[in-house]
């Protein structure tokens, strides 16, 4: 819906209307003019103007509310090739390894609160399990705070949208080549071109071969190739109609990482809480590990400008992404006389049966309208959204187990063998996890201004998502259970702007979200878990006081933010009680402050980042040993900055880093582990040798550190080590 939403902000822009001439700009949709960055003009580099979606339909210097756009121009000075490595350039996000059959996909938290299924393209919302390339995207806009009244269900901490690549006026076509360390490969290709004949067509196709090996992990690699072609109809005229295509496929190697050391039970030579000794060692069994996704996209875009006051657009979306995982979680033998262990087996020993399969197949079809009026009450400008959204969302996960895991072969904690032979006999069960949502939402937001100093924005949205779970019973082994549930909700904001200069807004705005059990796709009939079906939905509120500054002729834009998020009736369950069930008596709390810099310092001299503190809590459970704690994978502190300084004679030079502070990996004190934290540096540089042509050479991790990239219950995954690359740009 975001992506609906986001069209109709950049009809009514005053660039919108049919233009006279034609202006060749690298890489921007001229369709989508206030939401792209020109790659061309210096005042913008490394500063868009605009978010993806026209409920706020104000400059981001004055939209209420934390937000971070990470533009292309990042993307490709970092050489970022997927969606993780982008979104380090956003403290507050942290990286969730897989865990519990979820995929090793693009798991994440924002503000403390879990983002897995907060991901957006173009506004439609993309849950499936992959891990997103950057070949295709525009530009990356983290929203942060409950976004319910944007994004519909979840979006607890914020939400996440990758706005694509779309045809635009001009001719122009790039093509960058990677090479580097840990047999490192990468190929894109962006091609736009008017269609001869059609004064107001263009095509546009953006494809992807990646290949590498993960530095700093044994036998972890990826492999994926993507293919992304759309066009668009009637470039700047009052009707535009665009079709897009997106492919993509992956073939990896899953990285479950290494096993933290319980806190209980006897594992001689390690202490409890202790990191195992070599982070390269991976544990998994190369003759049956696996992680192969394909993801397909299929969207139509109509947009229609009535006049200048009255703009329409509508989305027509079809994606699915299909996940083949096979993957090994490394586990500790949990006994404490040796007498339980394997013949041969020290009590250090590895074990591989805690096996995660996923044979899954996630579709969405979803129909967005956005209908945006402006019109004065008196002297008051509104600038108003009216959205309706109709989606249907299915998940089937069919269930597989292995009749020769009796033998599965255990291994060293020191010196894993990745080649141990096994056969496996894997066979489907008959059980199938299945989810369908079908999703009616009406949204409405005003913008209104009342002066040059005082804005107020408002918007209300109405879900209604009936769904339909079935799976393996929990209650009764050996059955299935089939359950429909239907959650009507209401989400809403609301927040007042003041400018006390035309460069600087001051706000006060508060939003609420909800997270319903349809949420993760993760259905169960056990009224003790946290994913069972038949429970109310949870409810959280936020409150933030921030500010925003243009400095230096507008191209450096400054924020800072104070905010509290509390989830108010968060689903909590008393373990020691054999009769208790889970309900909503929880509250969960994070309040902090962020700070956020982007744009140009000088004119040679660009660069994003921000720091991000979070104070985490459980306020209340029903289990005691997690009152009191600190959210898991919630760092207190997270840092980053990246800067670019352009030299004399075609040069550049850019140096960055990411701090991320320790945090735990569950709330509960007596099982919880702590990753401590990390900072790492990157580097990179550059030389133009004309406008066709131009190379980069980029580091990363240079100190080579060794850090606890992804938390988990079970386990961690560390983050990669050194590696370079060499990248050669041509344009023509």
């Amino acid at each position: 819906m975001t992506s609906t939403l986001l069209a109709l902000s950049q009809l009514s822009a005053p660039a919108a209307p049919a233009p006279k001439e034609k202006e060749p700009t690298q890489g921007d949709g001229t369709a989508l003019p206030e939401m792209v960055v020109q790659a061309d003009a210096a005042t913008k580099l490394y500063h868009p103007e605009k978010l993806a979606t026209p409920k706020y339909t104000v400059p981001l210097l004055d939209v209420p509310q934390t937000v971070t756009v990470v533009p292309k121009e990042v993307i490709k000075d970092q050489g970022a090739s997927s969606l993780r490595d982008v979104l380090r350039n956003v403290p507050g996000i942290s990286i969730q390894a897989g865990e519990g059959g979820q995929p090793p996909g693009d798991n994440l938290s924002i503000r403390g609160f879990s983002a897995r299924s907060d991901l957006f393209v173009d506004g439609v919302r993309d849950f499936g399990g992959y891990s997103r390339d950057s070949f295709n995207i525009e530009q990356v806009e983290v929203t942060k705070g409950p976004s319910s009244t944007n994004a519909g269900r979840g979006s607890t901490g914020g939400a996440i949208n990758q706005s694509s690549k779309m045809p635009h006026f001009g001719n122009a076509s790039e093509i960058m080549l990677g090479g580097g360390t840990d047999a490192y490969g990468r190929a894109t290709v962006d091609v736009n071109q008017e269609i001869p004949g059609l004064q107001a067509a263009a095509v546009r196709v953006n494809a992807l071969y990646h290949t590498q090996d993960t530095p700093g992990r044994d036998f972890v690699s990826q492999e994926r190739w993507g293919l992304a072609p759309s066009i668009t109809l009637g470039l700047g005229t009052d009707t535009r109609i665009s079709f897009s295509y997106f492919h993509l496929e992956e073939d990896n190697m899953p990285d479950y990482g290494l096993p933290w050391v319980p806190r209980t039970g006897n594992i001689t030579g390690l202490q409890p809480g202790e990191s195992p000794p070599n982070h390269n060692n991976w544990f998994g069994l190369l003759g049956r590990d696996r992680n192969n996704t394909q993801t397909d996209i299929l969207t139509f875009i109509y947009e229609h400008d009535f006049n200048e006051k009255l703009k329409l657009r509508n989305t027509t979306r079809y994606g699915r992404n299909r996940i083949d995982l096979i993957a090994t979680p490394p586990r500790f033998f949990t006994a404490t006389g040796a007498t339980q262990l394997p013949a041969g087996a020290d009590p250090t020993s590895v074990r591989r049966t805690d096996v995660k399969y996923r044979d899954e197949i996630d579709s969405v079809i979803s129909n967005q309208t956005d209908l945006r009026y402006d019109f004065l009450t008196g002297k008051v400008k509104h600038e108003m959204v009216g959205s309706l959204e109709l989606s249907h969302e299915e998940s089937n996960n069919r269930l597989r187990d292995d009749r020769n895991k009796a033998n599965m072969p255990y291994t060293s904690l020191t010196n894993p063998v990745a080649s141990t032979p096994y056969i496996p006999d894997i066979f489907y069960t008959g059980f199938v996890n299945s989810v369908t949502a079908d999703t009616v939402a009406f949204s409405l937001f005003d913008t209104a201004k009342l002066s040059e100093r005082w804005i107020l924005t408002g918007g209300v949205r109405l879900d209604s998502i009936d769904s339909d779970f079935g799976g393996p019973s929990v209650v009764h082994p050996g059955t299935a259970f089939s359950n429909d549930k239907t959650d009507n909700l209401f989400s809403y904001r609301a927040a007042i702007t003041y400018k006390p200069v035309e460069n600087g807004s001051i706000y006060l705005g508060y939003g609420t979200s909800f997270n319903p059990s349809v949420e993760g796709f993760t259905p169960s009939d056990d009224p003790k878990s946290a994913s069972y079906y038949n429970i109310d939905p949870e409810e959280n509120r936020t409150i933030e006081l921030g500010t925003k500054w243009e400095l230096f002729d507008k191209k450096l834009l400054l924020s800072a933010a104070l905010f509290r998020t509390d989830k108010t009736n968060a689903r909590t369950v008393d373990p020691t009680d054999p009769t208790d069930v889970i309900s909503l008596n929880g509250e969960q709390r994070v309040q902090g402050v962020e700070l956020g810099f982007t744009g140009l310092l000088t004119d040679k001299l660009r660069m994003i980042g921000g720091y991000t503190h979070l104070n985490s809590e459980v306020i209340s459970s029903d289990n005691a040993l997690e009152k009191g704690n600190a959210i898991g994978n919630t760092p207190a502190n997270s840092f980053s900055l990246w800067a670019v300084q352009d030299l004399p004679a075609g040069f550049q030079i850019g140096l960055g880093t990411q701090y991320v502070g320790s945090r735990f990996n569950t709330t509960n004190a007596q099982t919880r582990q702590q990753a401590p934290g990390y900072a790492i540096v990157n580097a990179l540089l550059g030389y133009k040798v004309n406008d066709h042509l131009s190379f980069r050479l980029n580091g990363y991790n240079l100190a080579d550190k060794i850090y606890i990239d992804q938390v988990s219950g079970g386990h961690y995954v560390p983050g990669q080590g050194r590696s370079v690359s060499f990248t050669a740009d041509i344009q023509f």
